[in-house]
């Protein structure tokens, strides 16, 4: 185990030392990488920020029940308590049909006009606050209400909710999009770089075939030097993204100002930062893997 651990830190510290040996081959690839990563991480804030934005401003969406004109105070006690007691309920509130009338008289500016119905026209409603906000939930609970005796109509406003979902999954889509592309440019271009590292140690690499060393142990330090190159990639696409928020959020401040909100971007949480890192360390040892695996095979030291 000692042994095994020994051969995996000496590959690592090489590949620390590849690294250093060639400094501005490594920050311009480190750079390209970065660059790439940075593209796709920059839609996905948006995307996030977004999302987030859309919850906090959007206003909560509601089930407006209203009763037949010819529903009783027995059938309106009813349905409230079915109501109440609907465990996909939060809120509860009853409109008379005389308020309604009241509210609508002080803002519509129409008075005179509703006095000259000589009665009141509107129902009884119920105004609900569901637990589940989402579309299919309230749409579920619409066609509920629908079949209760002395519910005349149902109004839900979903529309909105429906809209933000569809744009948020377009969003998702080119994020998923654009982060394949790159990925693909991020393998391709350790592949090259590790290509190009196997081809100036050609030598060694004989000699090391020689003397009974295996494709694995050779492959190794590539595969270290790889998921670093990537690593380093993934955190300077952090930084790039930081930068870019920072620069941003400065002009958020402005607008936040004039309009009395706050507006302000947030970065990547931990676990997606973790993501980041993992995920361009494993695309930087896949590329590795593919080209120490293709061109190592091609050597047949005599």
């Amino acid at each position: 185990m000692n042994h095994w651990l020994r051969q995996h830190g000496l590959c690592f510290t090489g590949a620390i030392a590849r690294l250093a040996r060639t400094p501005l081959a490594s920050l311009l690839n480190i750079g390209v990488i970065g660059v790439a990563l940075a593209l796709p991480l920059a839609f996905y804030l948006v995307l996030v920020n977004a999302q987030s934005l859309s919850r906090e401003k959007s206003p909560v969406p509601q089930v407006s029940l209203f009763l037949a004109l010819d529903a009783q105070t027995t059938d309106t006690r009813d349905i409230e308590n079915r109501l109440k007691k609907h465990v996909g309920i939060a809120k509860v509130r009853f409109i008379s049909r005389d308020q309604a009338l009241a509210d609508l008289k002080a803002k519509s500016g129409l008075a005179d006009g509703i006095g000259a119905l000589g009665g009141n026209p509107l129902p009884d409603g119920f105004v609900v606050d569901t637990k589940d906000n989402s579309v299919e939930a309230l749409e579920r609970l619409r066609d509920e209400f629908k079949k209760w005796p002395k519910v005349e109509h149902v109004q839900l406003d979903s529309a909105w909710a429906r809209r933000l979902e569809v744009a948020l999954q377009l969003g998702r889509l080119i994020v998923l999009m654009l982060g394949a592309l790159l990925a693909f440019a991020l393998v391709a271009v350790t592949f090259n770089t590790i290509r190009l590292q196997i081809l100036t140690q050609r030598d060694e690499i004989e000699v090391a075939k020689l003397i009974g060393a295996t494709n694995p142990y050779i492959r190794r330090p590539f595969l270290y030097y790889g998921a670093l190159l990537g690593l380093a990639g993934g955190c300077t696409a952090w930084l790039i993204a930081l930068g870019g928020l920072h620069l941003v959020n400065g002009r958020l401040a402005g607008l936040s100002d004039l309009y009395g909100a706050s507006l302000r971007l947030q970065h990547l949480s931990m676990s997606d930062t973790l993501s980041l890192c993992g995920f361009a360390a494993a695309l930087g040892w896949l590329g590795a893997w593919l080209s120490a695996s293709r061109n190592l095979a091609g050597f047949d030291p005599e």
